[in-house]
């Protein structure tokens, strides 16, 4: 019996949404690890493809009756899911930290510690959530550094 070209297709489509679910666990363990607020991760990107795996999902149960593509894509939502959780989580913690160091060294170059002893160092940015801060060591000269 000869492989159409319909079934080709439906094995590379069942193939790939499979091995996908594995694909997500690099980009899982990788913010796992992340220090920086996984500032990479795009909220809006992930978001879309769960809800796109949803909706596939409903299709497979209402429309096709396909349990096994259901299952498969309820995985794909889920992975998308955690990525959403898990860089939410790490976001927060990574502002809650620098809240906790800005209250301990406080900046210098805000006109308020004007008359505060210099602080040398170097000043620390994440782009995605613009909090710098610097960290040092107190220095007992005036003027500018």
């Amino acid at each position: 019996m000869p492989i159409t070209l319909s079934d080709a297709a439906l094995g590379v489509f069942t193939l790939c949404n499979r091995a996908r679910i594995f694909v997500y666990l690099p980009q899982i363990f990788k913010i796992g690890r992340d220090t920086q607020g996984a500032a990479v991760i795009f909220y809006t990107t992930w978001a879309l493809f769960g809800v796109s795996h949803l909706s596939t999902v409903a299709y497979a149960i209402l429309v096709v009756d396909d349990w096994r593509m259901a299952a498969v894509f309820a995985a794909n939502t889920l992975c998308c899911f955690v990525i959403l959780g898990l860089t939410a989580w790490k976001r927060a913690v990574f502002k809650a930290t620098l809240k906790v160091l800005e209250a301990a060294v406080p900046s210098t170059e805000h006109a308020d510690h004007a008359d505060a002893p210099r602080r040398t160092g170097t000043t620390l940015t994440n782009s995605s959530f613009s909090y710098p801060f610097r960290l040092g060591v107190v220095s007992e000269r005036s003027g500018p550094s």
